[in-house]
């Protein structure tokens, strides 16, 4: 099974590949920094699963994905994130991906996601493995049984979010996302509303735990 692995943290992405490549079922034949890399990579190496990382500099996952489905859409993708929100999960599940994990996950159930989504089997954390296709209704209820936040950002208040945890203002935000300033200051005033957050260090917290937004010292 040949994977693509995409992560910007160079010492977990090597340390998963040399553990991946310890199975003898499993190669890894090219491995990514960011979004962008990826998308290119993706397209030379056709490999069978992409491990794909969601917060990342420039083109994050959810972008990344996006365009890689838009162009091969028998890519199976499968999510390994830091944090395990499902609001995130709601996200990823809408792109088309195969499966969702956290990276607190061990390196044994990391791998055997990898086999299952090689296989045409959805994979939900925590190792919740369902047959592919899957019911919509039923793949929902499962993610909305993790964590206690059911809170749901649309893509677009998503990016809207990250550009806030990053310090832009209304308009830098409409300019960035060529939208209108009042629409993007509406899509401030929703996020505020959905997460009950009213200052912006408070988004940008939640943003980061998110794993949408970095961490700035």
């Amino acid at each position: 099974i040949t994977v693509l692995l995409v992560d910007d943290h160079c010492v977990f992405r090597e340390g998963l590949r040399e553990v991946l490549e310890a199975q003898r079922d499993l190669r890894v034949v090219g491995t990514a920094e960011n979004g962008k890399e990826a998308v290119e990579l993706y397209s030379s190496l056709q490999p069978d699963v992409v491990v794909m990382d969601i917060a990342m500099p420039g083109v994050n996952g959810v972008e990344a994905t996006r365009q890689i489905l838009k162009t091969h859409p028998g890519a199976r993708v499968l999510i390994l994130s830091a944090f395990s929100n499902p609001s995130c999960k709601e996200q990823v599940r809408e792109l088309g991906v195969m499966g969702y994990l956290s990276k607190e996950n061990s390196s044994r159930i990391i791998a055997q996601a990898i086999r299952e989504v090689h296989q045409g089997h959805f994979v939900v954390d925590p190792s919740v493995i369902v047959e592919s296709p899957v019911d919509i209704q039923t793949l929902a209820e499962l993610v909305s049984g993790y964590g206690t936040q059911q809170v749901v950002l649309t893509l677009r208040e998503t990016d809207v979010l990250k550009l806030i945890a990053d310090g832009f203002l209304n308009k830098e935000i409409a300019d960035t996302l060529k939208i209108g300033v009042k629409t993007a200051e509406k899509h401030r005033l929703s996020i505020r509303r959905k997460l009950c957050i009213r200052t912006t260090a408070g988004l940008t917290r939640y943003a980061i735990a998110l794993g949408i937004a970095e961490h700035r010292e």
